[in-house]
């Protein structure tokens, strides 16, 4: 059984010319592993937070499955589940190329959502990665203080070399 991918670490990006950013290495590396070497970044708006989600393409594999326990675990709880919108969350992700440099243009979807602004906060979360606007991330509650710090030091030390590279 092929291990699965899992995304950790922590990066800042920001806004490039012609609106876009840059995949992180290390988040680079997982995503064209999981997406069979293709150069192809998923992206969906997370289900509960105001941010995005990316993964490679292998993550969808698990859709119908965890629809499957998500279901069952409403049934077992008494509570309504709609399987059709989960999977209308879940499947509705969007496919973004990227090139050797990890730059991508962020669809047109998710800048109308306001999601993406003048730079980007990349934060492993096993499966995938988050993907915040820091004044988002900033917004959250405490359970996020440390992504809140790595963000801005993240942030900083790119100040300190003087902005964008």
């Amino acid at each position: 059984m092929a291990m699965p991918h899992r995304y950790n670490g922590q990066a800042y990006s920001p806004a490039g010319d012609k609106g876009r950013y840059v995949l992180p290495p290390a988040f680079r590396k997982v995503v064209k592993e999981s997406s069979g070497g293709s150069k192809t970044l998923c992206l969906a708006v997370h289900d509960r937070y105001n941010c995005l989600i990316g993964f490679g393409l292998s993550h969808t594999e698990g859709f119908d499955e965890q629809i499957e326990k998500e279901e069952e675990r409403a049934v077992r709880r008494n509570e309504d589940f709609d399987a059709d919108a989960r999977a209308a969350q879940l499947y509705g992700f969007e496919q973004v190329p990227f090139d050797d440099s990890g730059r991508f243009i962020m669809p047109e979807t998710f800048r109308d959502l306001d999601l993406a602004g003048d730079g980007l906060y990349f934060h492993g979360s096993g499966k995938f990665f988050m993907v915040w606007k820091p004044e988002e991330l900033e917004a959250m509650g405490s359970e996020f203080r440390g992504a809140k710090a790595s963000c801005k030091a993240q942030m900083a030390k790119l100040a300190a070399k003087g902005g964008k590279k």
